[in-house]
Protein backbone atom coordinates (compact mmCIF):
# COMPACT_ATOMS: atom_id res chain seq x y z
CA UNK A 1 0.00 0.00 0.00
CA UNK A 2 2.87 2.34 0.80
CA UNK A 3 4.40 1.67 -2.62
CA UNK A 4 1.13 2.61 -4.35
CA UNK A 5 0.92 5.89 -2.42
CA UNK A 6 4.57 6.68 -3.19
CA UNK A 7 4.08 5.91 -6.89
CA UNK A 8 0.94 8.07 -7.03
CA UNK A 9 2.72 10.98 -5.37
CA UNK A 10 5.64 10.73 -7.82
CA UNK A 11 3.25 10.70 -10.76
CA UNK A 12 1.47 13.74 -9.37
CA UNK A 13 4.76 15.53 -8.74
CA UNK A 14 6.16 14.97 -12.22
CA UNK A 15 2.80 15.41 -13.91
CA UNK A 16 2.46 18.97 -12.58
CA UNK A 17 6.11 19.83 -13.13
CA UNK A 18 6.81 22.79 -15.46
CA UNK A 19 9.66 20.93 -17.23
CA UNK A 20 7.64 19.65 -20.21
CA UNK A 21 6.17 23.10 -20.83
CA UNK A 22 9.57 24.80 -20.77
CA UNK A 23 10.95 22.27 -23.24
CA UNK A 24 8.27 23.24 -25.74
CA UNK A 25 8.83 26.99 -25.51
CA UNK A 26 12.61 27.20 -25.98
CA UNK A 27 12.64 29.32 -29.11
CA UNK A 28 10.99 29.37 -32.47
CA UNK A 29 11.56 26.56 -34.93
CA UNK A 30 14.05 27.26 -37.69
CA UNK A 31 12.40 28.95 -40.62
CA UNK A 32 12.59 26.62 -43.58
CA UNK A 33 11.94 28.20 -46.96
CA UNK A 34 8.90 26.90 -48.78
CA UNK A 35 9.38 24.30 -51.50
CA UNK A 36 10.20 26.01 -54.77
CA UNK A 37 9.17 23.75 -57.63
CA UNK A 38 11.77 23.37 -60.34
CA UNK A 39 9.26 22.57 -63.04
CA UNK A 40 5.62 21.95 -63.69
CA UNK A 41 3.40 19.86 -61.47
CA UNK A 42 3.51 17.15 -64.09
CA UNK A 43 7.31 16.96 -64.07
CA UNK A 44 7.34 16.90 -60.26
CA UNK A 45 4.91 13.96 -60.25
CA UNK A 46 6.91 12.15 -62.94
CA UNK A 47 10.09 12.54 -60.86
CA UNK A 48 8.31 11.25 -57.76
CA UNK A 49 6.93 8.26 -59.68
CA UNK A 50 10.35 7.42 -61.12
CA UNK A 51 11.97 7.71 -57.69
CA UNK A 52 9.39 5.38 -56.18
CA UNK A 53 9.89 2.91 -59.01
CA UNK A 54 13.68 2.95 -58.54
CA UNK A 55 13.33 2.41 -54.80
CA UNK A 56 10.97 -0.51 -55.38
CA UNK A 57 13.40 -2.11 -57.83
CA UNK A 58 16.28 -1.68 -55.39
CA UNK A 59 14.25 -3.24 -52.58
CA UNK A 60 13.24 -6.20 -54.75
CA UNK A 61 16.84 -6.74 -55.83
CA UNK A 62 17.98 -6.68 -52.20
CA UNK A 63 15.29 -9.24 -51.27
CA UNK A 64 16.33 -11.50 -54.17
CA UNK A 65 19.99 -11.38 -53.13
CA UNK A 66 19.12 -12.03 -49.48
CA UNK A 67 16.97 -15.00 -50.47
CA UNK A 68 19.75 -16.55 -52.57
CA UNK A 69 22.37 -16.37 -49.84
Amino acid sequence: MLKVIAAASLVALFGVSPLPASAQTTGAPSAQPAHQPTGSHRSEMRKRHNTSRERARAGAEHARKARLQ
